[in-house]
């Protein structure tokens, strides 16, 4: 099981990584004017982040997992903090959906977002991966 655990923590470390810096490029890609050199380098990065580290991450971080969950039962549906520590990751899915929807419409040069909504949401998953780390390490329930 350690293995499995290694493999998931540094799945989830790449995951975060990916969701933090994604939408700093989508900051300075909202400023960037269509159809410029400037704006289509960012839709190189922004789908080479997403395709190549981020999506594969999250995906990898939710087998193995899943995979100490099931296969090794690490964990005790009884208690509390199992049962946070899963809204908040699916959170941190959805949040990760929301990111992917944002990287279509710059892809379709159809952002009607500004930069400082970006700013703003990039604070999302930092909150997330707190509650997460509380949950886990401090098991409040």
């Amino acid at each position: 099981m350690e293995w499995v655990k290694a493999l998931h923590v540094i799945s989830v470390i790449a995951w975060m990584a990916g969701l933090l810096y994604l939408p700093r490029l989508f900051v300075y890609h909202a400023d960037a004017e269509i159809g410029s050199k400037q704006s289509e380098t960012f839709k190189v990065m922004e789908r080479r982040l997403l395709r190549a580290i981020t999506t594969p991450a999250m995906i990898a971080a939710w087998i193995f997992g899943l995979w100490m969950v099931i296969g090794f039962q690490a964990v005790s549906f009884t208690e509390g903090w199992v049962w946070l520590k899963a809204v908040l990751v699916i959170a941190l899915s959805g949040y990760h959906g929301l990111l992917v929807r944002h990287w279509k419409a710059f892809a379709a040069d159809r952002n009607d977002k500004p930069a400082r909504y970006f700013r703003i949401i990039n604070e999302v998953p930092t909150l997330l991966m707190i509650g997460i780390v509380i949950a886990v390490i401090v098991r409040p329930f």
